[in-house]
Order: structure tokens, then C-alpha cells, then sequence
């Protein structure tokens, strides 16, 4: 399975948006340039957020974006789920009318398996856990900094 640039572009549009989260709404414009992404795809995908309910907007000169939740509560799986749609390996184990032998395909157990393994990654994951591995690589690479 490989995420689209949808998924990958939007976890690290909310991660940014997360990080700016105290300073107020932040405009597409700044996202764009911190995580080079295309503005207008962005406008795309942020479209789908706000539908979904992760981000709000607010318009006017000082507009821009919001999380609609705590970082604590957006947890990457929500995130891919609404720009990638359901998580799987094999479109067998979302749609099972798919394959006429999937209730005794030996494989669509591992499938399942992959599934749900990649599910629990994705649900154990938050926007604040980001947040806290960020801070902490950047504190890092600042006491290695100051030792050199």
C-alpha cells in the first residue's frame, strides 16, 4: 500500500497547522510555504477537513484555519481516513463480494492481519504525539549543537 500525496500532504498540513495551533488561524499561504505544498492543492484537501470535521476556517483579513479539536484528539488515522478512505492492502478485505473465493482465500487472512496492524499504528498516533517526538528531536539536535 502506498498513501497518495492526499495523505501525506494533509498529515503534514495538520502537523503544521497543530504546530501554529496558539497563534491563531493559520492562513493556506503559510502552510504552503513551510511544508512546500501547492496552495491550491491545498485548498483541496483542506475542503475535505473541514467537511469532515477536523478543521475549521475563519475568513477576513486575519482568516486562515484552526483544528476543530484538541491535537490530543486528531489522531493520524482520522486524518487518512478522510483523504484516503478506508485503510487496506487488499480491496478483498474491505469489499468481500470482491473475490468469489474469499471465504476460503488462504492469503486474506494476512491481508486482515496487515489491516488491522497498520490500523492500530494509525489509531495509536496523535497530532500532539507529533508534536511531542518534534520538540523533542529539535531539543536534540540543539544539545548536539551546543556540544560540537
Amino acid at each position: 500500500m502506498k498513501l497518495s500525496t492526499k495523505g501525506r500532504y494533509g498529515l503534514k498540513a495538520m502537523f503544521e497547522l497543530s504546530l501554529n495551533e496558539e497563534n491563531g488561524p493559520v492562513p493556506l499561504k503559510y502552510i504552503a510555504k513551510k511544508q512546500n505544498i501547492s496552495e491550491q492543492y491545498l485548498e483541496q484537501i483542506f475542503s475535505s477537513l473541514k467537511k469532515s470535521g477536523l478543521v475549521k476556517s475563519v475568513r477576513g483579513a486575519q482568516g486562515g484555519y484552526l483544528l476543530a479539536k484538541k491535537p490530543e484528539e486528531i489522531k493520524v488515522g482520522d486524518i487518512l481516513v478522510v483523504l484516503e478512505g478506508p485503510i487496506s492492502i487488499s480491496d478483498c478485505v474491505i469489499d468481500e463480494d470482491i473475490c468469489e473465493n474469499s471465504n476460503i482465500c488462504v492469503t486474506k487472512v494476512v491481508w486482515e492481519k496487515l489491516k488491522k496492524g497498520i490500523e492500530d499504528v494509525i489509531n495509536a498516533i496523535n497530532l500532539q504525539d507529533m508534536i511531542d517526538d518534534y520538540n523533542k528531536n529539535k531539543l536534540d539536535c540543539d544539545i548536539t549543537n551546543l556540544l560540537k
